[in-house]
């Protein structure tokens, strides 16, 4: 059995260097005693050459304890590395010098402790807090040896900002000797950062080192050695390495905590203006101590493997024919007729001045002014713009120029809610956030980061209280008339980061490049046949943004594109009035309340939708009889439901003649792949995990794999959901679950998330929710797993019609029609019928089912407590359970495109 020093870390390795020091600071020939953790003698005793080491170096106020979990992990790793953790002299457990050390003389330590060590390469260097800035400076000099850099939440620089408000604390003459030195107070301070709270023995074992106020001099000079300005004795030093690395051509991975009330997102951002092409993943709710609140050892190998092992060679370009975004928009710069029409005013003022309308012509006009006043302001490529503004003619000029301007545009949408809004507008780090009156003022009481421009014009004060810089207005002044900055379109740049809608969890970012845009475009053009002369109304946002790149003229509803459900019948038709429109874009939610208030429609309204060719239902599944009641509705057109998802929208696309043909079966019939995407399946094992091969054979249940050119090129800053879903080469892996039938038609069964392991096996959802449904009196159905994985049981939640007042179990003849309907048509039966007065759903699509919600909801309920009280799920939003199962992000089970 293998002794343990602490807890975590193997006696072997452990270990004392004498190591000769070279450092200014201290007198020719002078040595030092080093302690480090090393598991190459532990390697070398078993036969196994490393692929490389890890030289781990920690900060303030740890010690290379904070590195067990990589030398834990090393060992087992496919490719074993070796792991050298390093206590920095006047730390841990190695010699107090009595000398303070600043950072120049602690990056030639580093160098004097490899070189005693004969680190020769390849090496890949970790560093935490001020450690990841010592890391840095030892890789500059020791670039032949450099193989890549690992940096979990540090700062090379104040970028431009004051220090930390913990910092100046800590650095303030009446606190700094009494805290860093006297008491361990920066010590204990730094421990309760930990998210979740570090347990006992750890919390000791990191305090172990600094028991008395001697042995916390280091910690105190520290603090001292920080470079607030260029007065401080190191910025010299710090601004070397903050500019060398620039220069730094190697593999890097950024592990970051969001929650780290020091180095916050905006060194993130800092640091990746720096090293532009690093992975980058944020952990939400990880706070500053990201080693101890997460596992990192896991994509730290995973990221070693791929990247640094066996990297992948960046050098091949595509060469498919690309048509930029803005090919149409210039080609037609010179027609009068109309590109954009407002049916809503903006930002909900209603000043009565009706339609506002913009030619073509107009657009082109306003798209070049706004892109040379966008450059003036700073906007260069590459840049992260915010746009925070509804769809109609602001939105698709700031699209548009930005795309100009070869800068990355950031959309995230409201329905998000403050909370998620935030969190998205934060991990994605925009340089500019332009915004309408409500969401400049969310950036100024949440402190979004970005220059902010407003779209509307404010008054002097208002612009003050707000922090706006700039106005669209003036932008536009500005630029009218100038020449645009002229840069080449990179087809492989990145051209804009779109977020998911957070029906799975947080939000996250959906990164596509120029080519996967018009890739996207294409697809839709192809699959639907549209082509310049279509005027459509879009009525759900994806589809807006995408009018002028088809040359189609396109129309805004009157609506609250954040909530479908605010779209009316007459809002639709007076929409379809103004363009005579051909094409209708709309969500399931958006419909069905375009159905419930139909009856006010007089013979204008209804003449115009009786014009439209194609509508498109996109945003969650359609039952067939309600698709039925809005073909009455428009009667010449081709009713087409899409399923896709942010990351590749769409996929697949099926009519309703197609959905009639397929008739029932296992799950939701989404059809066959649209214009240039392929399906596969990867096969759902008995136990619940995936298979690696992707499947094209019939009636095989499994994740659902997506190809095509314009599936996303990556999550924003998220490598590890990023390599997971990437993790079959070639195949977006999409968490859904399905199969193909035998005319190679796909069915959706469900999310990976939400299967259920029973005692009989695996089985998924939707087939046991759509006989729910076709019982009387059921309106939703969500069938979600209760008790142990691979012992789980059936329950059927529902909605009725009328819907039921309080949430509880079902009466009894309702639970047994619903009981026997399933197990007709499914072969299995439900251990309990459930009902509730609405379905938690989220707050794009009001239609998205949270099951995992509904799971801990239910399990609750049926372990015989108290009915759970219902909340509310974002401003607006239905009644929700107020319970979910810990440990298990939301996830819920498909519903359709734009997850």
């Amino acid at each position: 059995m293998v002794e343990e020093l602490w807890p975590g870390v193997s006696s072997a390795w452990s270990t004392f260097i004498r190591v000769p020091s070279t450092a200014a600071v201290d007198v020719p020939g002078r040595v030092h005693k080093w302690h480090i953790l090393d598991n190459g003698p532990q390697l070398a005793a078993d036969g196994i050459e490393p692929a490389g080491t890890l030289l781990c170096v920690h900060g303030n106020p740890t010690w290379s304890y904070l590195w067990r979990s990589l030398l834990a992990a090393a060992s087992t790793a496919e490719k074993p590395w070796r792991v050298v953790a390093v206590d920095q002299l006047d730390m841990g457990f190695s010699d107090r010098t009595g000398v303070f050390r600043r950072l120049e003389d602690r990056i030639t330590d580093l160098g004097n402790l490899t070189d005693a060590l004969d680190i020769t390469g390849p090496v890949v260097t970790v560093g935490h807090d001020w450690g990841g800035v010592i890391s840095l400076g030892w890789a500059l000099r020791h670039r032949r040896q450099l193989a890549g850099t690992i940096l979990t939440n540090t700062a090379v620089h104040p970028a431009g900002f004051s220090l930390p408000p913990a910092l100046k604390l800590a650095l303030h003459p009446a606190v700094h000797p009494w805290g860093t030195r006297s008491t361990d107070a920066f010590i204990r301070v730094t421990h309760a950062l930990a998210q979740p709270a570090l347990s006992a023995p750890v919390k000791d074992a990191f305090a172990l080192p600094y028991r008395s106020a001697v042995r916390r001099q280091g910690v105190a000079n520290f603090v001292a050695d920080i470079p607030a300005d260029e007065t401080h004795p190191s910025w010299r030093a710090l601004n070397a390495v903050a500019d060398g690395i620039r220069r730094l051509n190697v593999p890097s991975l950024v592990l970051w905590g969001p929650k780290d009330p020091v180095f916050s997102d905006r060194y993130l951002r800092d640091l990746l203006e720096r090293m532009p092409a690093s992975s980058v993943h944020r952990f939400e709710g990880a706070s500053h101590l990201l080693p101890e609140d997460v596992d990192i050892a896991s994509p730290v190998f995973s990221w070693l493997k791929t990247a640094v092992e066996t990297p992948a060679n960046t050098s091949l370009r595509r060469s498919d024919p690309f048509r930029p975004m803005l090919a149409e928009l210039d080609e037609r710069a010179g027609d009068t007729s109309a590109a954009v029409v407002d049916m809503a005013p903006l930002d909900g003022n209603d000043t009565g001045a009706g339609p506002r309308t913009l030619s073509w012509a107009g657009l082109a006009e306003r798209v070049n002014a706004l892109a040379a006043g966008l450059a003036a302001a700073g906007v260069r490529p590459g840049t992260r713009v915010n746009l925070l503004v509804p769809p109609g003619i602001e939105l698709t000029s700031l699209i548009y120029a930005c795309l100009r301007l070869n800068a990355v545009i950031v959309v995230a949408d409201a329905g998000l809610g403050t909370k998620g809004l935030g969190r998205a507008i934060k991990g994605a780090g925009p340089a500019f956030l332009i915004g309408i009156d409500r969401a400049l003022i969310g950036a100024r009481a949440f402190g979004w980061p970005g220059i902010r421009i407003s779209v509307d014009e404010l008054t002097p004060a208002r612009k003050r209280l707000l922090g706006v810089q700039h106005s669209v207005a003036e932008l536009i002044a500005d630029g009218a008339g100038s020449d645009v900055p002229w840069h080449p379109v990179d087809p492989d740049a990145d051209a804009a980061v779109l977020f998911t809608s957070g029906s799975t969890g947080p939000a996250k970012g959906v990164v596509y490049t120029h080519r996967q845009l018009a890739a996207m475009r294409d697809a839709i053009r192809n699959t639907y046949n549209l082509r310049a002369g279509t005027s459509l109304v879009a009525g759900f946002a994806p589809f807006a943004l995408l009018g002028p790149a088809l040359g189609a003229t396109s129309v805004t509803p009157d609506m609250d594109v954040t909530s479908p459900r605010t779209l009316t019948a007459a809002a639709l038709a007076d929409a379809a009035v103004a363009v005579n429109a051909t094409t209708i874009f709309a969500s399931p939610a958006a419909l069905a309340n375009v159905l419930a208030t139909s009856g006010s429609l007089d013979a204008a309204q209804k003449a115009a939708l009786e014009q439209v060719e194609l509508l498109l239902s996109a945003g969650a599944p359609i039952a067939e009889p309600l698709l039925a009641q809005v073909q009455e509705l428009v009667p010449g057109a081709s009713l087409h439901t899409p399923y896709g998802m942010t990351e590749a929208l769409p996929v697949t696309d099926i009519s309703l003649q197609g959905i009639r043909s397929a008739g029932s079966g296992n799950g939701v019939c989404v059809g066959t792949p649209v214009s240039g995407a392929r399906v596969a399946i990867a096969e759902v094992l008995p136990d619940g995990s995936v298979g690696s091969e992707p499947l094209t054979a019939p009636n095989r249940t499994g994740e659902i794999l997506v190809s095509a050119p314009h599936v996303k090129d990556r999550y924003d800053r998220l490598w590890i959901t990023e390599s997971r879903s990437s993790s079959i080469p070639g195949w977006h892996r999409t968490g859904d679950v399905g199969h193909l039938d035998d005319d190679g038609r796909l069915w959706v069964e469900g999310r990976l998330g939400h299967i259920l392991t029973t005692a009989e096996g695996v089985r998924t959802p939707v087939a046991g929710e759509q006989a729910a449904e076709s019982v009387d009196g059921v309106g939703r159905v969500a069938v979600v797993g209760v008790g142990p994985a691979g012992g789980q049981v059936p329950v059927a939640v529902l909605e009725t019609s009328p819907p039921v007042r309080r949430a509880g179990p079902a009466d009894a003849q309702l639970a047994a029609a619903v009981r026997s309907r399933v197990l007709e048509l499914c072969g299995y039966d439900l251990a309990a019928v459930l009902v509730l007065p609405a379905m938690p759903t989220d707050i794009r699509h009001n239609s998205k089912i949270d099951r995992t919600a509904l799971a801990g909801w239910a399990s609750r309920l049926l372990a015989g407590g108290p009915v759970p009280k219902l909340g509310k799920r974002g401003k607006g939003g239905p009644a929700v359970p107020a319970v979910a199962p810990e440990g298990n992000a939301a996830v819920p089970a498909f519903e359709g495109a734009s997850r």
